[in-house]
């Protein structure tokens, strides 16, 4: 062993354990058994089996071990915003894409292409920029990687003003929020703008964090450590004191998180907001009643009862293979094409044709990743499928590369589109759009929405 270091001799890492041992002593505590002459015997313990304890202290140590179960914040209300209720709906384990035969693969892209025909596919490009990211955009120390980040976050904060999002008198939601990148440059983009609150919602324990570089005292940066499945927004205690307007947002909310936050502001949420007023209104109605401009205090929106829970949606999507049909908000939709979750559930993995073509592993690009974005992760979310897992033995012959391409790129529109007609619903005006460039990131579509009859000010000149 290092001259200093635990003397135990870890087989699986093939090398001595680097613990630092007591003064005096040869083994670290976890080890230190090994030099016992007394007949203590030491136990995997029962919440997390990685470490050990002494058999005579377990019941000392499960009342402070880290491992152990914590206190539920206020704001945790099990599986409020996880979707489907009904037991008999709920999705049994599918048949993966390499069993299907060749007529039933072909038979599921005839249905896609029937279920498509009518949609618009044409998506426009909006590709912009904001001016609180110029400098660090035209910044050389900075690699490509995180160029790339940046040109994403400067276009999501370009599209969040063009609908009118960034001002005063509001609360940002960053679900997915990793190290707080998102929030921030919003924060820089409202340095002089009074009564911001950022809520960074990450259900990870995250290293790195931007939280700490938010010294204005005019903005109120708060990190909630769950999962979106179980989050209750009306609970939050800053929300709970002064009801701003909320404006959801996110970078890469991968796969059934989108459908999970979606709920969460538009249905949960706004449901909860309604229950306060004195004369509640039907849910679909009230969504798109009232916006107060942003010029507006958040006194004045209490005091006019005009007070309106969510005043938009940015949020860039990625990951469709991650969808769940247990969570996904456009069932509807799919019922209404003939669609039912067993061909949710080959579309929801075909769509990882549109960013992975023929290949059978992660592209070198995404490999070689800046790791300020690993800590939950990845640049794009890319997870590139397995020969096995996307039969693509089944579709030689079937498909070319390009084609396998388009019907990915097809499945992804498919579940967009049910969500977008969930939000109409719901009394909102949805859209998606191409927000950077697919050499930027292959994963370049934004879903925006804001109410249907939000009172947007014109721009001054």
């Amino acid at each position: 062993p290092e001259p200093g270091r635990c003397a135990h001799f870890v087989q699986r890492k093939g090398r001595f354990c680097r613990m630092v041992p007591a003064a005096g002593r040869r083994f670290c505590g976890e080890h230190g058994h090994e030099e016992e002459q007394n007949d203590r015997k030491r136990i995997p313990c029962p919440l997390d089996p990685k470490h050990t304890v002494y058999e005579d202290q377990l019941q000392k140590h499960l009342k402070k071990c880290n491992s152990r179960e914590k206190p539920k914040p206020v704001y945790f209300v099990q599986d409020i915003n996880a979707g489907l209720k009904d037991v008999a709906e709920i999705p049994e384990k599918q048949v993966p894409l390499s069993c299907l035969s060749i007529e039933e693969m072909q038979n599921l892209i005839l249905k896609l292409k029937k279920a498509s025909n009518g949609l618009e596919l044409h998506l426009k490009e909006q590709i912009l920029s904001h001016q609180a990211l110029q400098e660090a955009l035209n910044d050389p120390k900075n690699g490509e990687s995180a160029f790339k980040h940046l040109k994403q976050q400067a276009s999501i904060l370009g599209n969040m003003e063009k609908l009118h999002l960034l001002g005063p008198g509001r609360c940002f939601v960053e679900f997915g929020a990793g190290r707080g990148k998102l929030s921030h440059w919003v924060d820089i983009a409202l340095e002089n703008v009074e009564n911001v609150q950022f809520l960074l919602v990450e259900r990870a324990t995250t290293r790195f964090k931007m939280d700490g570089k938010h010294k204005r005292r005019d903005s109120v940066f708060e990190r909630l450590q769950i999962d979106i499945q179980h989050l209750c927004l009306n609970k939050v205690p800053i929300l709970e004191k002064k009801k701003l307007p909320v404006v959801g947002i996110g970078k890469h909310l991968c796969g059934a998180a989108t459908d999970l936050a979606l709920r969460c502001l538009v249905e949960t949420y706004t449901t909860c907001c309604d229950g306060e007023d004195e004369e509640p209104a039907p849910k679909r109605c009230r969504a798109a009643q009232t916006e107060v401009a942003p010029h507006k205090s958040a006194a004045n929106e209490s005091a006019t009862g005009d007070h309106k829970p969510v005043a938009g949606i940015v949020i860039a999507l990625c990951c469709h293979h991650k969808c769940d049909w247990t969570h996904y908000v456009g069932r509807d939709f799919f019922k209404s094409v003939g669609l039912g979750q067993v061909e949710f559930h080959y579309f929801q993995r075909m769509s990882s044709w549109a960013t992975c073509g023929m290949q059978e592993t992660t592209s070198k690009a995404s490999a070689s990743e800046d790791s300020e974005d690993q800590t939950t992760d990845t640049e794009e979310h890319e997870q590139m499928l397995s020969r096995t897992e996307s039969g693509s033995d089944t579709l030689q012959g079937i498909l070319s590369a390009e084609e396998r391409k388009e019907m990915g790129w097809l499945c992804k529109r498919l579940i967009d589109h049910g969500r977008i007609e969930y939000l109409q619903q719901q009394g909102y005006q949805a859209a998606l759009q191409c927000y950077t460039e697919s050499a930027v990131s292959l994963e370049n579509v934004l879903l925006t929405a804001v109410p249907n009859h939000a009172l947007i000010p014109e721009p001054t000149i």
